[in-house]
């Protein structure tokens, strides 16, 4: 094992060589991390012999004395001993203020020291906070996928900070960051058909194949260092790389309309209650004369005229939606994935294990019908538009508890009870 006096230096940064001792912790619960709360974000980019990784930290950002920055690499996301783990000293955080209130720091690992397969943890959380308790204000993990270890560029905003994010705002002006020379950029939109996660229930085999091959609806090149802007939303491709012997690397993103992950748009508050409505009904919503009221009066008579509690129903619906947006956007939008499903309709899982062979499972501990515990699994589906596409494994004895979910939504008396209600709503 490597001296821990050993030091390496990444452009001005001086970063100790992560070699500490391994301490056995418990299995982590990973729940904490799906909260509808400000999120602690990590992006990455290739430099050389090392992996610089952008934080942005959300306000209040607290880090120095018993609020260090620290790091620890697990061979798998089950594993009861890191690799390594250690703290990074403030001279290697390079911190600067966010837009927001937050912070932003950026450091380098030696990717040597960043096998591809394993899970790299950061947190800023308090020398004495739980182990197995997953806080998104301060924990933050990335899976290190070979692309993540080799792509030596990074989204932007228009101010020249890292994103954090693979989705995009149609009109939002972005760049694209390369390390060492400049690079141009290339990139494709392609026709994709969003369709909605299918019930927990549905036949796999039945469910239908996606195209072998999307087209593409139009192309360009932009100069290297050039803000792009792209007004149509779709699904994007991005293709980075040529110039001075380096090698092409290709991120897509997901540009959204309007004010993506939130719902601004009649339109766009109707399609979510695909998941508890018949076609028939959304149509009917779709065609009233003023749809956003008419979808007001749909909560409001499932609240029986309480308006209060219509109100609530409507917060509690919408801001998992958003939610989900935010947490699971992939080549479509966040709620149309098989993870948004289950968050919209059941709500955040308050249990989640992550298993060593990348599968993931939810624990809801009294979401059976006799009230008993109840567990779904999602599966890796990585592709390259979607990288950390996950796909529910599907049963047809989840037929009745799915109704039953669906029911606690449409019927007053059990709408507002059960473990499938939101935290925020009033007892009644």
């Amino acid at each position: 094992m490597p001296s821990p006096s050993r030091l390496w230096y990444c452009l001005g940064g001086l970063l100790p060589l992560l070699a500490a001792a391994p301490l056995a912790t418990p299995r982590p619960d990973f729940a904490g991390l799906y909260r509808d709360a400000p999120a602690l974000t990590v992006d990455t980019r290739r430099e050389g012999d090392s992996l610089r990784l952008y934080l942005r930290l959300p306000a209040p950002a607290r880090l120095g004395p018993g609020h260090a920055l620290r790091v620890a690499l697990w061979p798998s996301y089950e594993a009861r001993a890191p690799l390594w783990q250690d703290s990074i000293a403030r001279r290697a955080q390079h911190p600067r203020p966010a837009p927001d209130g937050g912070v932003q720091l950026s450091f380098c690992v030696p990717v040597a020291q960043l096998p591809a397969g394993a899970a790299l943890q950061v947190t800023t959380a308090a020398a004495d906070t739980k182990d197995d308790y997953q806080e998104p204000t301060t924990t933050a993990w990335l899976r290190l996928t070979e692309a993540v270890r080799a792509r030596p560029f990074v989204l932007t905003d228009s101010a020249g900070q890292p994103l954090a994010r693979r989705y995009l705002r149609a009109g939002e002006v972005f760049g694209v960051e390369s390390y060492g020379l400049l690079q141009p950029v290339r990139w494709k939109r392609y026709a994709v058909n969003p369709l909605p996660a299918l019930p927990p229930m549905t036949n796999a085999a039945a469910m239908p194949a996606g195209p072998r091959v999307l087209p593409v609806l139009d192309s360009a090149e932009v100069r290297p260092g050039q803000l792009l802007r792209f007004q149509e939303p779709g699904l994007y491709a991005l293709k980075v790389g040529g110039v001075g012997g380096i090698a092409p690397r290709t991120l897509a993103v997901l540009v959204a309309p309007n004010a993506y992950p939130a719902l601004s748009t009649a339109a766009e508050l109707i399609e979510p209650l695909r998941y508890l409505t018949t076609s028939q009904e959304r149509q009917k919503l779709t065609d009233a004369p003023d749809p956003k009221r008419a979808v007001d009066k749909f909560w409001l008579d499932i609240a029986q005229g309480n308006q209060r509690l219509g109100k609530e129903l409507i917060k509690s619906y919408y801001g998992r939606v958003t939610a989900a947006n935010r947490l699971f956007a992939a080549h479509k939008a966040g709620w149309l994935t098989d993870k948004g499903l289950l968050y919209v309709v059941l709500g955040p899982p308050p249990g989640v294990r992550r298993l060593a062979d990348g599968e993931e499972r939810w624990y809801y501990p009294d979401g059976g019908l006799t009230g008993g515990p109840i567990t779904y699994s999602f599966r890796p589906r990585p592709s390259t538009f979607a990288p950390d596409y996950y796909e529910l494994v599907r049963r047809p004895e989840y037929e009745l508890l799915w109704y039953a979910a669906v029911e606690k939504w449409r019927t007053p008396p059990t709408a507002l009870t059960g473990p499938n209600v939101p935290s925020d709503l009033p007892a009644r």
